[in-house]
């Protein structure tokens, strides 16, 4: 069943990530098809990919665009059924595709868009299981936060460590270019299933260790512009995914709180992500693609659940 698996691995300027993490991926993945997306990278990253992994697929992007337009890029060369996300920063354990092997059953689980792995996110030397998460409407955000890292539904399966159907991925037009360079994608992605009916799971058997510390964003971004990117993106997932009146209101009404507080604390992160969020409005008003059915033959999508129905199944389990 493995080789019914692509594997998507996006990378830029990680070349000692890859010299690193890509012969477990190899050894722990046999079977699969495996894809390194360079992202534009300027380190020898390409050059290692051809000398050292030569049996790996190579796409070679000209210019780097963020992480949404790599992954979409890898699963459109994709040729299996299902696609594997992992970052250049993870390192999967041994048999960790085992307990993913019965969802490759596409009429026990025909709805089923995406499988969180366990990640053992490695962080100021502890380890602490990551995957599975909720959300709910506060403030007038969506705010997400962890739940136990038990088999259960999840409200978004992570870009850096998951199984997602190619069919259904590319139905939904795939994760959207607007929340680059990062962050968000992901639960946009995922929040984009559930509208239409679809799940998202967390499987705990399936472990990956995720040194974050040394992946391309903490390594070199400093933490004001991550706070920039996240703010940025938390304005633009509610702009974009909110089309209740009710959800609207709160999130107007709410913000000269969040702009009193900002200015108290100095939060310039928070002043510089909304200003940048209001520069893609451009962006997010003709971005027709997202908001029009798929045209990928034998597409199922409707929409199913409304936005608060979705956000409602989470918020009962903070």
């Amino acid at each position: 069943m493995e080789k019914n698996i692509s594997v998507i691995i996006p990378n830029y300027n990680g070349e000692k990530l890859l010299l690193s993490n890509l012969p477990f991926v190899v050894k722990n993945c046999h079977g699969c098809e495996i894809i390194v997306v360079d992202d534009g990278s300027v380190d020898n990253s390409i050059t290692t990919l051809r000398k050292k992994f030569k049996k790996i697929k190579l796409v070679a992007l000209k210019k780097n665009q963020g992480f949404a337009n790599a992954v979409n890029a890898g699963v459109n060369k994709a040729t299996k059924d299902f696609v594997l996300l992992l970052n250049s920063d993870v390192k999967p354990k041994e048999n960790f595709l085992k307990p993913l092997i019965k969802y490759l059953n596409t009429k026990k689980y025909s709805n089923l868009f995406a499988v969180g792995l366990c990640d053992l996110s490695h962080e100021n030397g502890k380890i602490v299981p990551r995957g599975r998460g909720g959300a709910t409407f506060k403030r007038g955000f969506v705010e997400h936060y962890p739940l136990f890292p038990e088999m259960g539904e999840t409200f978004w399966a992570s870009g850096g460590s998951s199984l997602i159907n190619r069919q259904m991925f590319l139905e939904l037009k795939g994760l959207d270019k607007l929340f680059a360079p990062f962050y968000w994608e992901d639960i946009d992605l995922c929040f984009r299933a559930w509208l239409h009916g679809k799940i998202c799971l967390f499987e705990p058997f399936s472990k990956v260790d995720h040194f974050h510390a040394q992946g391309f964003i903490k390594s070199n971004r400093s933490q004001i512009f991550i706070n920039t990117v996240s703010y940025k993106n938390q304005f633009l997932f509610v702009w974009k995914n909110t089309s209740s009146t009710y959800l609207s209101v709160l999130h107007i009404l709410w913000l000269p709180y969040h702009f009193a507080r900002a200015l108290i604390t100095l939060d310039i992160a928070f002043f510089a992500g909304f200003f940048w969020a209001i520069l893609k409005i451009p962006a997010l008003i003709f971005n027709y693609e997202l908001f029009t059915l798929s045209e990928v033959e034998g597409s199922t999508l409707n929409y199913k659940l409304s936005e608060s129905e979705v956000l409602s199944k989470f918020a009962k389990q903070q």
